[in-house]
């Protein structure tokens, strides 16, 4: 089976559709599959173009086009450099060699018609990975008017693409719930969650994790928010927490990572000269072990009414390094759901400070009943959401919509069935 991966960020990116797309390429090719990576030459938010147009890792071919010409620079900015993903992703896709399926994921935001066209013109069958769903993204988080003709149009768009797609796959209940609310085909639907790898993170001791040294953190109890601050995120609630606790010498903050609420998140800790936090850009995945390990505490946040749009997938890397995380937004969030599900976290809601700090100095008090917390999130990731489990779910599927296998699946069966 030939199958193209079509997302703007691929490996070395740091984003995290980029490594779960390295994760499910890598799991293909181990089992005999050919893998394609159509991609952008660009780190995700820089300028410029600093990959190779040509790379084969892991086994996966891969193929970078474009660049990207303003970064972040803004929302015009944005769509001219998607513009110009669009029409050079869409080149290679439906001029080069042909495929059996082509996964499409959400960045840019409806590159998904890229996939329709192909399916249309050259017979490749077509799945819809959703991570996001626009419009319904902006408009929740106020940058686009609900019943504006901007928001109807691409709502359009994107029913249209749900529609066609041969499968579409959602990462949670409730985003699930969404997109069979547009009128999607159920048989069409399947829920894949994200997912974490217990071998690639495991928890360090915090007498050998070197970043606490580097970030002077000594002994102190950690809450870090590590990953994207992206506009579906709440950051004001972890920031007025962390100014609450600036006295409390036993308690540290740790915001790493990037996206466009950082420089938020950088000028509130910097204005109020808020000594108790450490500000530190996205670390390598070669080291995720290590900075997810330096926390007591992890945050995680979803603005109320994101929920069902997007689905943060930090949880996992968390449950990973057998840390409790602390979830604000609305329970009927799916990372709500299943922190009450394997008792390894708690909720609060959006704004809610007083119940945010005072469950951080619970914990800080009796780390005894954090650790408890974060030996469930490890259990838990083993039992339901582990790497391996997850993209064998994958591979299930593209063979099922493509009726292909691979050689080595097939000889397999055979020699079990003759068994």
């Amino acid at each position: 089976m030939r199958v193209l991966l079509l997302n703007q960020v691929f490996y070395p990116d740091v984003a995290a559709t980029a490594q779960h797309a390295h994760d499910l390429a890598r799991h293909l090719t181990s089992q005999g599959h050919q893998v394609t990576a159509v991609a952008s030459r660009s780190l995700y938010g820089q300028k410029g173009a600093s990959l190779p147009a040509r790379e084969t890792v892991d086994g996966i071919e891969i193929r970078r086009v474009g660049k990207s010409l303003f970064g972040k620079a803004g929302i015009v900015a944005r769509i001219a450099d998607f513009a110009l993903f669009y029409l050079a992703a869409g080149r290679v896709v439906l001029f080069g060699p042909k495929q059996d399926v082509v996964v499409c994921f959400t960045t840019p935001p409806f590159i998904a018609l890229v996939g329709w066209l192909t399916r249309l013109l050259r017979g490749t069958k077509f799945v819809y990975w959703v991570m996001d769903l626009y419009p319904d993204l902006p408009v929740a988080c106020g940058v686009m008017k609900p019943k504006g003709l901007a928001t109807r149009f691409f709502e359009a768009v994107n029913r249209f693409c749900l529609r066609r797609a041969d499968r579409t796959v959602v990462l949670g209940r409730c985003m699930e719930e969404r997109v069979l609310s547009k009128g999607v085909d159920g048989a069409h639907v399947r829920r894949i969650g994200v997912w974490s790898d217990q071998s690639e993170v495991a928890p360090i001791p915090r007498d050998e994790n070197p970043y606490r040294p580097q970030w002077d953190l000594g002994d102190r109890f950690v809450v870090m928010y590590s990953g994207n601050f992206g506009l579906g995120h709440d950051v004001d609630t972890m920031c007025a927490a962390a100014e609450r606790l600036k006295d409390d010498d036993r308690i540290r903050f740790v915001f790493a990572g990037g996206g466009k609420k950082k420089a938020i998140v950088e000028a509130f800790v910097n204005e109020r000269n808020l000594t108790n936090c450490v500000l530190a850009p996205y670390q390598p995945r070669e080291k995720l072990d290590q900075s997810l390990s330096v926390a007591d505490l992890h945050l995680a946040s979803l603005l109320e009414g994101v929920e069902g749009i997007m689905v943060p997938c930090k949880l996992f890397g968390i449950m990973a390094a057998g840390r409790p995380c602390a979830f604000i937004g609305h329970p009927t969030s799916e990372l709500s759901r299943v922190l009450a599900e394997h008792d390894c976290g708690f909720t609060v809601r959006q704004g809610d400070v007083d119940a945010l700090v005072e469950h951080i100095t619970r914990l800080a008090d009796d780390r005894a009943e954090a650790q408890r917390l974060g030996d469930n999130a490890r259990r838990a990731l083993a039992e339901a959401y582990d790497r391996t489990a997850a993209c064998e779910r994958w591979r299930e599927l593209l063979e099922d919509v493509t009726g292909m296998r691979a050689p080595e699946a097939s000889t397999s069966a055979t020699a079990t069935n003759a068994q």
